[in-house]
């Protein structure tokens, strides 16, 4: 917080837009499709439980950044929670790699849509776009994209308005019979859709960044937190209800990779068509852009250093180790799964990762004044929603659980090199009056051993 104009920058209404506008980000063109060919008609009901889901991980989230108000948001909740230690690094990076995964499906969808719109939705163009534009945004990022991040608030406009537009539109021209019963898929496949429905939401924990910059926190972070999750579950149900009310299921699952293009054909053919894919290529592209900046500046530089610096700046000399392995890390999980493969392992990381803070959580309530129930009920639902992911992929994605546990066993020996290796710790940013005496006493033990290190080896070389 830099003065007392900056700490006013965000009342009510800003953040409640800045949260609509990273959740309706490219999450909404991908889940759609591919939760709609798992529920079906039923994919309405996934975006209202998936909603639940984000309200209560929000509400969590919102009173950690209350009593936690920090940059290093749920890397720093995490070592609150559990302490400096492997576990707490370890999750820390599972959600760097979170960040990363999530990348890889926009780009993914990046690739799809382009391939679709260009008449060239081959295996390898699609891979060839999707590597491109990551590949774009990196030597972008590494070279200071100021004119793109600027860009970023009329890009929400158009997206939301095509968005809003196109709705609006789709709704009068609902067929009820594909929305009918007799249409209805069982239960059960409305319920492991959920996971993905959550993936869509994801972006409203950005509203906690926001903390130190809020007109009366306390009374506007979760206010504006629930307002727009609830606003947006309102865009996302009604939105599903056009494309699942205009396209008959086969269409859907055959499109599922471009389903919101090809639902606004029907009602505005081939040219409404072409305004959602390239709605879609500039919504993917900038979070892209806004993620690569994220995920680069804060996620990877606590994961490796375990502290933040106290300003950063857009440029290369802050963020180019960052972005270069960041952007090698992305790209085999373009080249080897495929999008319904990579937006799942990233709607179960995501949740994971949240249902261990919500946990943590529990362990220190008496310091952040939220109500129990709610957390436990959000513990309960991040972890109940993620099997229930990992039981429909143990038969329609078989693959996946392998590549869960590869980006669990890639965390962990990550943190184990960088903790004993390294000698790196992820410290906490916030320090209550306790930690900072222990942290004193413990720094004033390191220097003293440090002398006496040094007195040591000088006693040695006098012998000599």
């Amino acid at each position: 917080m830099s003065d007392g104009s900056s700490a006013r920058a965000f009342g009510l209404w800003s953040a409640v837009f800045l949260g609509i506008g990273s959740m309706v980000g490219a999450g909404i063109f991908i889940v759609i499709g591919e939760a709609g060919a798992i529920a079906g008609n039923l994919v309405w009901l996934s975006f209202v439980l998936g909603g639940l889901v984000a309200l209560f991980s929000g509400y969590s989230l919102a009173k950690l950044a209350l009593r936690y108000p920090s940059r290093g948001g749920i890397i720093e909740y995490l070592v609150q929670g559990y302490g400096e230690g492997v576990f707490s690094g370890a999750a820390g990076i599972l959600f760097y790699l979170a960040g990363l995964i999530a990348i890889a499906a926009v780009a993914k969808s990046f690739g799809e849509y382009l391939g679709v719109l260009t008449h060239m939705r081959t295996h390898f163009w699609v891979n060839t776009f999707a590597v491109g534009v990551v590949a774009l945004f990196t030597l972008i990022n590494l070279l200071g994209a100021a004119l793109v991040a600027r860009s970023e608030n009329a890009i929400v406009v158009i997206k939301l308005s095509v968005l809003v537009l196109f709705t609006g539109a789709a709704l009068y021209t609902v067929d009820p019979a594909l929305l009918g019963t007799a249409k209805m898929p069982p239960m059960m496949d409305m319920l492991y859709a959920i996971g993905l429905t959550f993936f869509a939401y994801q972006g409203f924990s950005v509203i906690t960044n926001t903390v130190e910059d809020m007109n009366d926190p306390q009374r506007n972070m979760l206010r504006s937190m629930i307002l727009a999750i609830l606003l947006v579950a309102a865009l996302y149900i009604l939105t599903s209800v056009a494309v699942l009310g205009n396209l008959p299921l086969p269409q859907v699952i055959h499109a599922r990779d471009y389903a919101l293009a090809e639902a606004a054909k029907p009602i505005f053919g081939t040219l409404g068509f072409k305004v959602m894919a390239v709605t879609a290529l500039i919504a993917t592209a900038s979070a892209i852009n806004a993620s690569l900046y994220a995920t680069t500046q804060i996620s990877y530089t606590l994961a490796k250093e375990g502290n933040l610096p106290k300003i950063y700046q857009y440029n290369i000399f802050r963020s180019s180790e960052g972005l270069v392995v960041s952007a090698l890390l992305i790209l085999p999980m373009i080249l080897f799964m495929n999008l319904g493969q990579i937006t799942t392992v990233a709607a179960l990381v995501v949740l994971i990762v949240q249902g261990v803070v919500h946990l943590g959580h529990l362990l220190k309530i008496h310091e952040t004044a939220a109500r129990r129930w709610a957390i436990v009920t959000a513990v309960l639902l991040s972890f109940g929603v993620a099997i229930l992911t990992l039981a429909y992929t143990r038969h329609k994605m078989p693959d996946v659980p392998y590549y869960l546990l590869g980006a669990f066993a890639l965390a962990f020996f990550a943190e184990v090199i960088l903790r004993f290796v390294n000698g790196r710790i992820v410290r906490k940013q916030i320090l209550l009056e306790k930690d900072k005496m222990l942290r004193e006493i413990e720094e004033t033990v390191r220097q003293k051993f440090m002398q006496a290190k040094k007195l040591g080896k000088t006693e040695i070389k006098k012998e000599g």
